[in-house]
């Protein structure tokens, strides 16, 4: 039985490859949606107009300004299913209610590890030796409904985001083809054990290295920065060097390059 399904993201590869999965397994990409972004808080403003161009020719574009018209926008394409996943909404509860079927959101760790919206960073920052995708059905609460499907991936040697998450894309779709057939069995999902952690955006102390702190720690403070950021602004890693503060674009224990910093 094809359903009609809605994707919901601000990341042009996951938009694309989602689409292609869920055609692949014989259901109808009926609407994208996003958010406009219109302060800049989540990227540049321009990335909003880059994404929503990137979507296929035949997808209307769902564009909410408030999480208030999340569920408005979604009851007029009359989907039976919602995939997520990169979105950084809180889905207010009437917006989960409109698909029959509910949503389904991946998540880039092994759940209930790493629950929140820096998930590949924080697992470099605590030295994890792997990390994973999981999709699992969302509920009221943020990451934390049952799982439907889960795949490992190693962390491997650290590599710029663009690069590790290149490699990570297969995985992600299997695993979400894997959840789309569990779904169409009737599968409701494994329950989340209580021992999952909740970790948030990075702050302005967790930009400063402490140079008493072990080496091997500074080296993944410094890459994590990479794949994170802050609400206020500030990007790490940061030191101050002969009294000017220092932005740390390479290995924390060996190479040090000075930019301005923002602070």
């Amino acid at each position: 039985m094809s359903w009609r399904v809605v994707i919901v993201t601000r990341i042009p590869p996951v938009l694309l490859g989602f689409d292609a999965v869920v055609r692949e397994a014989g259901h109808e990409v009926v609407a994208f949606l996003t958010m406009r972004n219109a302060d800049g808080r989540y990227g540049p403003v321009s990335h909003t107009g880059d994404l929503v161009l990137a979507a296929a020719a035949d997808l209307d574009v769902l564009l909410p300004a408030r999480r208030s018209t999340v569920a408005p926008l979604l009851a007029s394409v009359q989907p039976d299913l919602v995939v997520c996943m990169g979105f950084p909404w809180k889905i207010p509860a009437d917006a989960l209610a409109v698909p029959r079927l509910g949503w389904l959101n991946g998540h880039p760790s092994l759940l209930p590890l790493h629950r929140g919206p820096l998930p590949v960073a924080w697992a470099i920052r605590a030295g994890d030796e792997e990390v994973g995708i999981t999709f699992h059905r969302m509920d009221a609460e943020l990451d934390t409904g049952p799982i439907l499907s889960q795949r490992r991936f190693p962390l491997g040697e650290l590599e710029e985001p663009d690069v590790f998450y290149g490699r990570f894309g297969p995985v992600i779709g299997e695993a979400l083809a894997e959840a789309l057939e569990r779904l169409a069995a009737g599968v409701e999902g494994t329950a989340q054990g209580e021992d999952g952690s909740y970790e948030s955006f990075f702050t302005e102390d967790d930009a400063w290295l402490d140079l008493t702190r072990p080496a091997a720690e500074l080296h993944r403070l410094a890459w994590a920065w990479r794949y994170a950021m802050s609400l206020d602004g500030t990007r790490g890693a940061l030191l101050e060097l002969d009294g000017t503060p220092v932005r740390v674009q390479e290995e924390a224990t060996s190479s040090i390059a000075r930019a301005p910093s923002t602070r």
